[in-house]
C-alpha cells in the first residue's frame, strides 16, 4: 500500500510538470495527460524519433529511456550543465517541477548539433547508453549469452561451451524484476551484492514464440529451488542443505541415545539451525541460477526409469549420440591419464582411481565400446543404484521416505498438464506439494490427515501451469529434475541454439585450448 501510494504521488508530480512543461513548449497541457499520445507529442518536443516510443514498450528497457527522457527534457530547457544532468536523473521528482514552475525557464529547443561540437566524453556517453539499451533488448526478448560451468551435459555439451540461448523459441518472458543492472544475472560483478530491486514486480507473462518446449529439445530455465540461497554455498540446493542437516540431527540423537522426534520435526530444527548460522538469500523467479538441460518429458507424459534406461509413455527414450553413463573400470595394469584426455576425451577432473587398478568415470557409449578393447581394460561394469533402498539424505525427489527411488530406478511419474485434475491423497501429496503451495501460489495445509487447500478441504487439484522433466546428458553427473522434480512453465527461460565459443580448461593455447570443430556449431 505504501509502495503504491509512492507511485501515485510521483505519477501525479510528473504529469502537473509535463503539463505546464508542454504548455511552455507550445503545445496544449492537456495533451500531456493522454498516455501514448503524450509520449509522441513528448518526442516531437525533444526532436526525437517518433520510434523511441517503442523502446518504453520493453521492461527493463523503459526505466533507462525514462532517465534519458528526463535529461533531454532538461537539454530543450536550457539546462545544460552536468549538474543538471545528474539533477534529472537522480531527482527527476523535485528537478522536473523546478523547471515546470520556474518562469525563467524556457523552452530553447535542443543544441545545435552544427554550432555546438560534443566532446569526447559526451559521444562515447551517448553511444554507450544507446548501446546498453540495444543489447539489453537483444539479451532479455531474443538471444542471450550462457556459459557450460559443469559437466552435467558432458559430452553433447561441454564444460568451456559458450552459447547463444534463443529467447524467441519459445517466445521471451517479460522479466519479473525490470529494476535491473544491465548485463548482471542476480549478483553485480565485484561488490557481491543484488543487481536487482524488488521495488516493481511484474507477474508472469511470456510473449508469443515459434513454439513451445519439445522432448529432447536443450532447454536453459531457472533452478526452480533457487528460490532460497545459502549464500556461502550457492551451487547446492538450499533445501537439500536442511535435510542434510536435518540427517545430521537425526544421527546425533540416534549415537547420543535420545528419543527420535519425526521426520516434520526434524527439518523444521534443521531449517531453523540453517537459517540462524548461514547467510539466506531469497530470489524471484527470474533472478534464479539458470540451468541448461535436456527436455526428456513434456506434459502429460509418463517417465520412468528402470536400470539407468529411460522410458517415456512406456518406449524407450531417445537416446543423445554423446550421451554418457558412469562406469567401474578394472584393469591389469595403470592406465595413463593423459591417454585417457587425448584419446577418449575424458576430462581429467572426472578420471577417478577408486582402487588399484580400479577406475571410475563417465563414459560415452562410443568410449565404452573403445575402451574394451583396451588391452589393460579387464572388465567395464555399469554403475547402478537400486531402487527400494532409502538415501537417509532423501535427496531424490520427491524426498520422502514413502517413496525409495533412485536416480537409476525411477517413478512411474506422470508429467503435470495444464487444466488436467488429479485425484489429491496423501500418498501422493508429496509428488505434488511443492507445486500446490509454491510454484501455483496456494495455501497448503495437512490437518487430521485430511488436506486443505486455501483454506477448502481437497480431494482433486486442477493444475494452473504446464511442467517439464529435465535431464542431463551426463546422467551420473547432473543434479537435474530426479533431484528437484518439475520445471513449471514460468521458470523456461530458453532454447539452447548456438555454440560460438569452446575453451578447453585443461590445455593452453598452444595445444589445443579451442575447440575449433565446435565452433558455430548448433545444438540437438
Amino acid at each position: 500500500m505504501i509502495r503504491l501510494s509512492i507511485y501515485l504521488i510521483l505519477l501525479i508530480i510528473f504529469l502537473i510538470s509535463y503539463y505546464k512543461l508542454f504548455e511552455k513548449a507550445g503545445r496544449k497541457g492537456w495533451e500531456a495527460l493522454i498516455p501514448g499520445y503524450n509520449l509522441y507529442v513528448l518526442m516531437q518536443i525533444l526532436k526525437k524519433p517518433w520510434w523511441w516510443i517503442f523502446l518504453f514498450l520493453f521492461p527493463g528497457v523503459n526505466i533507462l529511456m525514462m532517465f534519458v527522457v528526463f535529461v533531454n527534457t532538461a537539454i530543450v530547457f536550457g539546462k545544460r550543465e552536468t549538474i543538471d544532468g545528474i539533477k534529472a536523473v537522480l531527482i527527476p521528482f523535485i528537478f522536473l517541477p523546478q523547471m515546470a514552475f520556474d518562469s525563467n525557464v524556457q523552452y530553447v529547443g535542443p543544441v545545435d548539433k552544427k554550432k555546438i561540437k560534443k566532446s569526447v566524453w559526451r559521444e562515447w556517453g551517448d553511444a554507450l547508453i544507446f548501446a546498453v539499451i540495444a543489447a539489453s533488448i537483444i539479451r532479455t526478448y531474443f538471444l542471450e549469452a550462457f556459459t557450460i560451468p559443469t559437466s552435467s551435459m558432458e559430452k553433447s555439451l561441454l564444460i568451456g561451451d559458450y552459447l547463444f540461448v534463443s529467447k524467441i523459441s519459445y517466445g521471451p518472458k517479460i522479466p519479473n524484476t525490470p529494476l535491473s543492472f544491465p548485463f548482471a544475472h542476480h549478483t553485480l560483478p565485484l561488490f557481491n551484492t543484488k543487481s536487482y530491486l524488488e521495488w516493481q514486480k511484474l507477474p508472469y507473462f511470456r510473449l508469443p514464440g515459434l513454439g513451445k518446449v519439445e522432448r529432447n529439445d536443450v532447454v536453459v530455465f531457472n533452478f526452480p529451488e533457487g528460490d532460497t540461497v545459502v549464500v556461502d554455498e550457492q551451487a547446492r540446493s538450499y533445501y537439500q542443505i536442511v535435510r542434510d542437516y536435518a540427517f545430521m540431527l537425526k544421527q546425533n540423537d540416534l549415537q547420543a541415545n535420545h528419543p527420535l522426534k519425526s521426520n516434520e520435526e526434524y527439518y523444521r530444527m534443521a531449517a531453523d539451525m540453517v537459517k540462524k548460522t548461514r547467510e539466506i538469500t531469497v530470489r524471484p523467479k527470474d533472478k534464479r541460477e539458470n540451468y541448461i538441460k535436456r527436455c526428456v518429458a513434456v506434459p502429460g507424459d509418463k517417465l520412468e526409469i528402470k536400470d539407468a534406461r529411460l522410458y517415456i509413455n512406456d518406449e524407450l527414450a531417445y537416446i543423445p549420440p554423446h550421451f554418457q553413463y558412469n562406469y567401474f573400470i578394472k584393469t591389469n595394469s595403470p592406465l595413463n591419464r593423459k591417454v585417457l584426455k587425448e584419446q577418449f576425451d575424458i576430462n581429467l577432473q572426472d578420471q577417478h582411481q577408486i582402487g588399484e587398478n580400479l577406475y571410475y568415470m563417465p563414459l560415452t557409449l562410443d568410449n565404452y565400446e573403445k575402451l574394451k578393447e583396451f588391452p589393460a581394460v579387464e572388465q567395464i561394469q555399469l554403475k547402478l543404484t537400486p531402487a527400494g533402498e532409502l538415501d537417509p539424505t532423501l535427496k531424490i525427489f520427491p524426498h520422502h521416505p514413502n517413496y525409495k527411488w533412485s536416480e537409476d530406478n525411477f517413478g512411474p511419474i506422470y508429467i503435470p498438464k495444464k487444466g488436467q485434475t488429479i485425484d489429491l491423497t496423501l500418498e501422493n501429496l508429496p509428488l505434488y506439494e511443492r507445486i500446490i503451495d509454491l510454484y501455483e501460489d496456494n495455501d497448503l495445509e495437512v490437518k487430521d490427515g485430511k488436506i486443505f487447500i486455501n483454506g477448502q478441504e481437497a480431494h482433486t487439484y486442477t493444475f494452473k501451469m504446464d511442467y517439464y522433466w529435465m535431464m542431463g546428458d551426463n546422467r551420473h553427473n547432473s543434479a537435474d529434475s530426479r533431484y528437484f522434480g518439475f520445471v513449471p512453465e514460468d521458470h523456461i527461460v530458453g532454447e539452447g541454439w548456438l555454440i560460438w565459443l569452446s575453451l578447453d580448461k585443461e590445455k593452453t593455447l598452444a595445444n589445443g585450448k579451442i575447440r575449433w570443430n565446435r565452433l558455430f556449431k548448433i545444438i540437438e
